[in-house]
Parts: C-alpha cells; structure tokens; sequence
C-alpha cells in the first residue's frame, strides 16, 4: 500500500479549506463515475471560474486531479478514456475518507490508496510522508492570474506525463520495438574504437547507445506527417481544419484530430494526435510532440535516463544524463542531432523564453543551456513571475522527491548545481548549430519561422572545418578521410579510424544545402534547399600548418542528377581550377603536386518544377548501405 503524495499535501490545508475544496474534488470524481459515457463530466475547463478561484490555489487540489487521471488538453483538463477508472475511485476514496473523519470531529487520517499499474495510467510517486512545502503556487498578481494558472496546468500535466515513462510494462512493449541488441553492441565497437584512438577518451557506452538509438528511431522507426496520403486515391492531402475525436481516440490521448482533405476525390482522412506513447508505438508517426514522446519512452526502456523537454515556442525534445560527463545532453530525433542545444535559437531562429526538463524526480528550467542570448531571452520571459515560477518548480520537486532516498536526493542536488553553474555562461555558436530545421515540409517550417539558415545569406559559414594533419597523419605522412551517406559520418582512417558525426561538421562552407532522409524510399543524399535556385558546399585541406605539402591527390565524390538539374565538382588550389566528375570513381590529381592547401567545390543547380531542388543531389544513397563510401580523400604527404 502506498500512501497518495496528492492527497497527503491536500489535508494539510486548514480545516475549513479542506472541506470546500474536497467536496468541489468528489464531485468531480462522482460525475465521472455515475455518467461514465458522459463526454461533459470528462472535461474541466481552466478558465472556469469555480476551478480557478476554489480549486487551483489549495496546495494538492490539482495535483490530486492529476492523481486520479485528468490530463492537460490545451483549455481544458480532460479525463480521457485511456485513463484507470479504479484509480480515479482510489483517490476519491481516500479524500471522502478524510472528509467524512473532519466532518464528524475526529483527528485527520493518513489516507492511503493502492497505486494503479496498468499502462493507461502508472504509479503514482510513493510517498512516505507530508511535503513540508505547499504545491500550489503562491498566488500571483490578479492581472497575471489567468497566465499563471494556464502556466501551472502546464508544468503539472508535464509531470505527470512522464511517469508513463516509468510502466515496466510499457518500458518492456517498447525494448520489444527496439533492436537493441543490435544498437548496443554498435555503441560498444564505437566506443571501443574511440578508446582506441583516443586512450584519454572519457565517454561512455551511454553517449555511442543515444547515438545509435537517435539513428535508428529517424531512419528505420519513426516517419514525420505533414499532411497524410488520401486514404483513396493515395494523393496529396491540405489540412483543412479539426474533427471530432471518437472514443478511441481519446482513449489515447487523441483530444485533437486533423482533417486533411483530398481535393481531388473529397475524402477527408482523420489524423488523431495522439498523446500516449504506447499508441506511438504502434502509429510509429506525427510531429515533433510524437517524436518526442514515443523516443523519450525508448531511451528509458533502454536504461538511458532521459526527461522530456518542453519548451513555449512550440518544440519538444530529449536530454539524456551522460554519466561519464556528469551533465545533460540535448537530443532531438527528429532532426538525429545530439548535443547541439543553440540549434534552435541560432539555427532556426527561434525567439525563446521557457524551456523546462521534465522527469521522474523533478523540473528543471534548463532554458539558458539552449541560449547565447540571455538578456534577449530574460526580456522575453513576461508570462509569469520569476518568483512565482521558481517557488512552484521547488515545490513541485519537494513533493515528488519526498520518498527519495537521501542519496538520490544529494545526486539531484548535486546535478542542479552543476548545470546552475554551466547556465552562468552563455554559450557560443559552432558551425553545427547553424542550420535550419530539416524536419517537416518547407510551408510547415516557414509558416513556424524555422527556416533561418536554408537560405544563402545565413548558411555561409565564414569559419568552417579545415582537415589538417593529426600528429599520427603528420607521422605517416598520408590523409585518409571517408563519409557515408547513410552512417552520416566521416571517417578519418588516417587516425586510427576517427569518427565526426554529421555531414556539416566537416564542412569548410556551405549555401542552401541540407541532408534530406526519404524514409519511404529509404533513401539519403544532400541536397540544395527547397525555395533556392542554386547550392554550394565545399571541403578544405590545408597542410601548411605542420609543414607539409601534397605529394599524390586522389578523390571520389558521387552525385546524381535527374531531369535538368546539374551538379558541378571542382577543385581549387591557389589560382587554378580544376573540373571533375562526380561519377563515383576515384581520380588522380597530379596538378596539386606540391601544394599545401586545396578546397574541393560542389555546386547544384537546375532542376524543373517544384521538385526542382530534388534533380541535383550528392552521395544518394540507400539506408542499407552502410559499408559503401560517399565521398573518399585519399592524400600522400611529404616535407615541404
């Protein structure tokens, strides 16, 4: 038997509070489960003004809410079909049973409930006493009420939201999706290797698991929806608006239904979001809000531990605790980006405000960690009090953290001043973090303003990556660099097989370009963005800097074209330049003989129709190749 933490915090309220806001709960709870086919007793509306001014001020009336079920759906808390009817009669019990104690004179009992377990609806936090914190908010000034109120919902539904994270029995459902005997012998020969190459590399297996599992949840798992095909004809749908959801779909948290609408043959095909993960599982598609949640439930079935990221400009995201670094890491699967947090702000132009980490233990506001702009930010952050958001966010944690072990709870503690002090310091741009969303199509990123970075003037990167002699390459006198399209890696063979991950990370400058996945062809290349005429990418050696020049060049770099579209290689060393095929072979240069320095140049152009930037691509490649290069730079070095 485990006593219910919302109910506990709920009875320390004075008396007479206690009362009123108790029999306002069990009525509540009492419609639902005399009129259960009831659409009307399901559902709370946040502005009314009995829930606002009677209910959301009492410490552990929302909460208790929560415990019995309800969740946050926009203006509303909504008590969904998914969820446990004998927990929602658990929690009704227990306060009627203090009710009925205070109303006849007696001491308040300690209420105690049976946790329930189904998948629907998990445990909630054991709780081993009284919080000595209140849950509820300090009241906020009467002009911002209404904001903190919403506000508050929001952290609360969050909160309770991840614990489904926590159901062996969903963690056992999703491992049952997941290769991970495959991913987890991939992480160790990666992280073998990088010992390997590096006998001072700190990581560990957690950081090459992550990588694997962002790889294999956006190739092989999970598939983005902008508009669905027509369930008849199979052609191109619009999103003409909402529909109705059925029961089942709020059974699954689907409180919202898109209708994308064929024009051609007049079938509207339903789209529920959905909001439960064990649904995700098997839908295996949605937006960024289903990314996020179906891949935070893989990373902990796979013993990652991971909390989820909310953040208000509307994107939700990962953090995965890397052990061997003692800190956070930024992981987004709908972009398979890991640890990149000012992709947002710098990347795609985002104008943030509040970003908090959500997991089992606690809440986090981990916004300055995906900022360089600090004061911007601060000036933006008007939606409610510092305060008041700083004393909810400690209170909430109190009441989660109050069965926690005294070692667990020194370990969190510990955590939060770490990234206290890491939030201190702004952080500064790399050229990683200066793309353009890649997710989703090219209306879908322009209408959210996420498209800073695709198009010439803020994708040129005046600092790029330059390959320069390692001192095992200066020994050997011989650079050996290969990527894989597929892998989206370099490998530096030279250098005892050193691997970069992504293709713009080694990248001396690029220009309306980006990596596109089909993962209904199964197919990767790169490709000029989709609203520009032309796109430039380029590569750059230099051997100056350890004294050498080039002895012998060879270079192979694949591209295909389709209709009119044209892509152009060349390679420039001083004044001279150089044309060649990008055919896939490998080819000779014996020109830069004696040069120190050379950038190899590829430019895309041409195309018909509005496909037009798919007509020039570079390294195409299907997913399941994953042993065949991309693109090879192979030079023998000598003193210059």
């Amino acid at each position: 038997m485990a006593a219910s933490s919302a109910v506990t915090t709920l009875c320390e309220n004075p008396n007479e509070v206690f009362l009123d806001v108790a029999k306002l709960l069990l009525t509540y709870a009492d419609n639902i489960l005399r009129n259960p086919n009831e659409e009307k007793y399901r559902s709370i509306r946040i502005g009314n003004p009995t829930f606002s001014t009677k209910l959301l001020p009492i410490k552990g009336a929302v909460e208790c809410l929560f415990e019995m079920g309800f969740e946050e759906a926009e203006t509303h808390l909504v008590f969904p079909k998914s969820a446990s009817v004998d927990q929602l009669k658990r929690i009704r019990e227990s306060i009627a049973a203090e009710r009925d104690q205070r109303l006849r004179g007696g001491q308040p009992v300690q209420p105690v409930i049976q946790a329930a377990t189904t998948s629907g609806s998990p445990p909630a936090p054991e709780s081993s006493g009284a919080s000595s914190l209140p849950i509820a908010p300090p009241p906020p000034q009467p002009s911002s009420l209404e904001s903190s109120m919403s506000f508050f919902v929001t952290l609360q539904s969050n909160f309770q939201h991840v614990m489904l994270y926590e159901n062996p029995g969903l963690q056992q459902e999703a491992k049952r999706h997941i290769p991970h005997q495959q991913l987890s012998s991939a992480a160790e020969k990666k992280l073998k290797e990088a010992k390997e190459a590096d006998p001072e590399c700190k990581l560990g297996k957690e950081e090459f698991l992550v990588l694997e599992l962002l790889r294999w949840f956006k190739q092989d798992f999970f598939s983005w929806v902008d508009c669905l095909p027509c369930g008849r004809c199979g052609g191109p749908t619009q999103n003409a608006g909402s529909l109705s959801p059925s029961t089942d779909d709020l059974r699954w948290g689907g409180q919202r239904v898109e209708n994308h609408y064929c024009e051609s043959c007049k079938l509207s095909t339903r789209f529920p979001r959905y909001n439960n993960p064990e649904k995700l599982l098997e839908t295996r598609r949605g937006r960024c809000g289903e990314w996020a949640n179906c891949f935070t439930l893989c990373c902990r079935a796979m013993g990652l531990e991971a909390r989820y990221i909310w953040d208000s400009t509307d994107h939700v995201w990962t953090e995965i605790y890397s052990a061997s670094q003692r800190r956070w890491l930024h992981c987004d699967s709908c972009e398979n980006v890991c640890d990149k947090p000012l992709l947002y702000e710098v990347g795609w132009g985002k104008k943030l405000a509040y970003i908090l980490a959500f997991s089992k233990d606690q809440v986090v506001d981990v916004t300055w960690r995906y900022s360089c702009k600090h004061p911007e930010v601060l000036s933006r952050r008007t939606r409610v009090q510092e305060a008041w958001l700083l004393h909810t966010i400690s209170n909430l944690n109190a009441a989660r953290q109050q069965s926690l072990s005294p070692q667990r709870k020194k370990e969190l503690t510990e955590r939060l001043l770490v990234e206290l002090v890491e939030f201190i310091s702004p952080k500064k741009a790399k050229p990683g973090d200066l793309g353009g969303r890649n997710s989703g199509s090219l209306a879908w990123r322009i209408a959210r303003g996420e498209t800073k970075g695709t198009d010439t003037a803020t994708t040129t990167q005046t600092t790029g990556y330059v390959f320069t002699p390692t001192e095992k390459e200066k020994s050997d006198k011989f650079l050996h660099v290969r990527y894989s399209a597929s892998k989206d890696q370099y490998c530096r063979v030279s250098n005892s097989c050193e691997v970069i991950h992504s293709w713009d990370n080694c990248v001396w400058k690029k220009e309306s370009v980006f990596r596109k996945v089909e993962n209904d062809w199964q197919m990767v290349y790169i490709a000029r963005t989709e609203e520009s005429s032309s796109g430039r990418i380029s590569w750059k050696c230099d051997f100056s800097p350890v004294g050498m020049k080039i002895k012998s060049a060879t270079i192979m770099a694949n591209s295909q074209t389709f209709h009119s579209g044209k892509v152009c290689w060349s390679l420039q060393s001083g004044q001279s330049t150089t044309e060649f095929s990008g055919d896939g072979k490998m080819q000779l240069f014996p020109n830069l003989s004696g040069s120190s320095e050379f950038i190899i140049v590829a430019e895309l152009s041409g195309g018909e129709g509005d496909a037009s930037w798919q007509h020039a691509q570079l390294f195409r490649q299907s997913l399941k190749e994953t042993e065949e290069s991309s693109f090879e730079i192979l030079i023998h070095l000598e003193d210059a």
